[in-house]
């Protein structure tokens, strides 16, 4: 079994709490919010840990030299609900003042930088203009993703009408913050074989599980099991930055996991899971018991049928080796994307600048149609064609024909790859071809385990991300689940933001916390440098109310169904669609007769919407 870390040999009982640098506070309440000390079954066995083995109140910022204080407005510059950028000299800070409190805390999203100065402020919290990540005022601390950590919180005072801020230069430089996490706690005579939280999958739920479990003070043994060879890493990138190395899209470096001791085991695949037992086999026959499971697994890349699949030079976009292979294959030659998937469109994107020519083909007559209606679809397609991308819409790969005379993997630069054949006779050259269908869930090896599997392979869980069999939890791609605001539809949501929340919402209830996932599902995809934002869930949606110029390809479309918005899409019309986002996760329904005025309000920054004021 291959493995990121060896095995631990068995040690003495010890109890550590590490606090990171920038966060040294005093986190006296258990889980559930009282002050009793902490408590939680390890293989049958009750451990308690005490106030005295918890982080001691110091103060987080110890050094004076690295304090900076500075008066940055006066009291009457802010008014309620506001924000404001405030420069301290060494650094920006965001200025908050809501229901007569101020709050200051880092000004970028920990996520891609975005100013959350033009973000979104509803209920205590700030949603982030470009990927809907939300941050508390008062803590600092995310509460929706994506992005793994929080802000820095800095202190406000008043003083003869002034608003001052004093916080470390340290922070100001950083804009982020990782939480307080345990340690874990190593038995006598603790098996190698025996793990108390198990997570099968290193994507953005298994990771946010795993930290989320060390956030709460969980102290036991953590694995997580994944059958790639790299540390969990942002795969949403290998379709959009192809060129990157794995070690540049680690979502966290090997010694963040050797200091919370969250073990990874890498290239380890798991093959059967006995859910009575507790135990799950791996490909080398390794066996590991568990007392809690996460499935966490993903899904795996649909491929073509016909004749020619099996080509070297024919990818499904996987692993960065996959990406970066592309990418060399590609330049100054000929590249065929199959299917016009948000993968496919961004992989045509990227490679428009280096390949000869870019082809993408496509079953249906619109890219996006079903996803993003036929409008918006429509002025995308109008996008790729100004730069060179060739439409062959309504047709499907008959065949992918070989070189004459080559011998098999002959070359990694010269491909095997001559055309791409077409139902429709058209026949493409072709020395790279992407397959971009579609993918389903990973879960083959479930199928003995007595975990629930629907028809299309699917897990059901509930909104706390249980399965059928009580121990055992699912996030991710592979789950489908119920969304509130869709009336506890039942739905699979394979987005970046989701992912992270389900793996936090798995963790909760991993330690009998009774949390319900209560999100709203926020994507995005940047093409030629145009992002498309994208928030809600649209499924069956029946009309759509566009505001703004989609020629320009600056606008908006809602996407409504019985008189409901129940999504919403923009392009260069930030911060709308996480206003809308905000609205939606408040519980409040926008009408289709109210899009218009909605639009109105957010251009000129009015926020009763928001606040529950609006008709």
């Amino acid at each position: 079994m291959g493995g990121c870390f060896s095995k631990p040999k068995p040690v003495e009982v010890k109890v550590e709490v590490v606090l990171p640098e920038k966060e040294r506070e005093k986190e006296e309440m258990s889980p559930n919010g009282k002050a009793s000390p902490l408590a939680y079954k390890a293989n049958g066995t009750t451990r308690h840990y005490h106030h005295e083995e918890r982080p001691i109140n110091l103060n987080p910022y110890t050094n004076p030299k690295d304090m900076v204080e500075a008066s940055v407005c006066h009291v009457k510059d802010l008014e309620n609900g506001q924000m404001r950028e405030v420069d301290l000299g060494c650094g920006k800070a965001l200025l908050i003042k809501q229901n007569g409190e101020y709050y200051a805390m880092g000004h970028k999203c920990p996520h891609y930088g975005a100013p959350l100065v033009k973000g979104v402020l509803s209920r205590g919290r700030v949603r982030c203009p470009w990927h809907g990540a939300c941050f508390n005022i008062a803590t600092g601390d995310i509460e929706d993703f994506p992005g793994l950590d929080g802000l820095p919180k800095f202190q406000v005072k008043i003083e003869k009408e002034r608003v001052y801020i004093r916080a470390s230069k340290q922070a100001l430089q950083s804009q982020r913050r990782t939480k307080v996490m345990a340690k874990c706690i190593a038995l006598s005579n603790y098996s190698t074989a025996i793990t108390n939280m198990l997570i099968i999958g290193a994507g953005p739920a298994g990771l946010v599980c795993a930290e989320t479990l060390r956030q709460e003070g969980f102290s036991d043994r953590i694995v997580i099991c994944t059958s790639e060879k790299y540390l969990p890493y942002d795969r949403s990138k290998l379709s959009k930055s192809m060129d990157s190395q794995a070690e540049q899209i680690l979502l966290r470096s090997k010694e963040f996991f050797h200091t919370y001791d969250i073990e990874v085991l890498t290239e380890s695949q798991v093959v059967n899971v006995d859910t009575k037992s507790k135990m799950v086999v791996f490909k080398d026959g390794f066996r590991m018991e568990y007392n809690k499971l996460l499935i966490a697994t993903g899904s795996t890349p649909k491929t073509l049928t016909c004749k020619g699949k099996e080509l070297d030079n024919v990818f499904t976009i996987r692993t960065p080796e996959d990406a970066n292979r592309v990418v060399k294959l590609a330049t100054s030659r000929n590249a065929v994307i199959v299917g016009a998937s948000f993968l496919g469109m961004e992989v045509a994107a990227y490679l428009c600048e280096k390949a000869h020519s870019v082809s993408v083909v496509e079953l249906e007559n619109i890219p996006f149609k079903k996803f993003l209606g036929e409008k918006v679809g429509l002025a995308i397609m109008k996008l790729f064609e100004s730069n060179r991308v060739k439409f062959y819409m309504q047709t499907e790969v008959s065949e992918l024909r070989e070189q004459e005379g080559k011998p098999a993997k002959e070359s990694s630069i010269i491909s095997e790859l001559k055309e791409v054949v077409l139902k429709s006779g058209k026949v493409l050259r072709a020395d790279v071809c992407v397959i971009g269908i579609g993918a389903s869930p990973t879960t083959g090896f479930l199928k003995q385990s007595g975990v629930t599997i629907d028809s299309k392979g699917y897990i059901p869980v509930n909104k706390m991300m249980q399965t059928n069999v009580p121990s055992v939890f699912a996030a991710g791609d592979v789950v489908t689940f119920p969304l509130t605001f869709r009336n506890n539809k039942k739905v699979n949501v394979p987005h970046w933001q989701m992912a992270h929340m389900q793996g936090r919402i798995a963790a909760l209830n991993m330690l009998a916390q009774g949390t319900e996932i209560n999100t709203i599902p926020y994507l995005w995809t940047a093409m030629f440098g145009k992002s498309i934002r994208y928030a809600g869930n649209g499924e069956g949606f029946d009309d759509v109310i566009i505001q703004g110029d989609i020629e320009e390809l600056k606008f908006v479309a809602f996407y409504t169904r019985n008189d409901e918005v129940i999504a919403v899409a923009s392009m260069n019309y930030d911060p709308i669609v996480s206003k809308v986002a905000e609205v939606m996760a408040s519980g409040k329904a926008i009408r289709k007769r109210d899009v218009e005025m909605f639009v109105r309000h957010c251009k000129t920054g009015d926020i009763s919407w928001l606040t529950g004021k609006g008709s």
